[in-house]
């Protein structure tokens, strides 16, 4: 009696289909992308997504230092020319546009002049302004002269003046100078003297020294007594250079 096994045919069909649904599925999974054990993006046992890691070779942004891959904004060191920073001069008054110097804004004193004719009185005398205030200021013109009877300006006597010479714009910057020169009638003699008209000669503690639209000034010598003849006196207009 002879054993084995016999399967008819319904069972032999059904093994032949399930066979070929196992083939079918093993092609279709090879067939996937990214079905490779190594690929990153597999999921783990356990569950959850496993997300790419970070690249490290990713490019800075720009002006950010990262190991000196990135560009700066601003490099260091930068050659690129700038204009200097604007400097604006000290304002300078002309002759134009300066103001005449008001009395407050004057210094003067007097002393005898080097060069003076010849006599025992005082000759001529030099008068210097200076200009005290913070601002330049003009000076133009002849003084006036007046002998301070006394050495009272409200009991003065007017001398009589004569020009001499080109009168121009003097523009005094702060702490500058200008001057005027005044040439008396000389005294002749020894003691108190004689003048030559046959007048009297006179004697003045101080004189009063006006200049035009800046005031007038009342001055003693710095070295002696004004002494002269006839009350006449010679003045040049104010210069900005020193007379002797």
């Amino acid at each position: 009696m002879q054993y084995g096994m016999h399967f008819g045919p319904r069972f032999r069909g059904a093994a032949l289909a399930m066979a070929t649904m196992s083939a079918a599925t093993l092609l279709m999974t090879a067939c996937q992308p990214g079905s490779d054990s190594a690929d990153s993006t597999a999921t783990p046992a356990g569950g959850g997504t496993k997300k790419p890691a970070a690249s490290s070779s990713a490019s800075p942004k720009p002006g950010t230092p990262s190991g000196g891959t990135g560009t700066s904004a601003k490099p260091a060191g930068d050659s690129t020319p700038k204009a200097p920073a604007s400097s604006t001069p000290a304002a300078t008054a002309t002759p134009a546009t300066a103001k005449t110097c008001a009395a407050e804004s004057l210094k003067a004193f007097m002393y005898q002049a080097a060069v003076r004719p010849p006599g025992t009185g005082t000759g001529a005398a030099i008068v210097e302004f200076t200009n005290m205030s913070g601002a330049s200021c003009a000076l133009q013109g002849y003084p006036t002269v007046a002998g301070a009877a006394n050495g009272s300006p409200d009991k003065n006597r007017p001398l009589t003046v004569t020009r001499t010479g080109p009168s121009s714009k003097v523009v005094l910057a702060p702490a500058a100078k200008a001057w005027v020169k005044l040439t008396f009638v000389q005294v002749q003699g020894e003691a108190d003297g004689y003048c030559k008209s046959g007048s009297t000669p006179v004697s003045y503690p101080t004189l009063v020294v006006g200049l035009p639209g800046s005031g007038a000034n009342q001055l003693a010598l710095e070295d002696g007594v004004l002494a002269e003849c006839d009350n006449k006196v010679t003045v040049t207009a104010v210069t900005a250079t020193k007379p002797s």
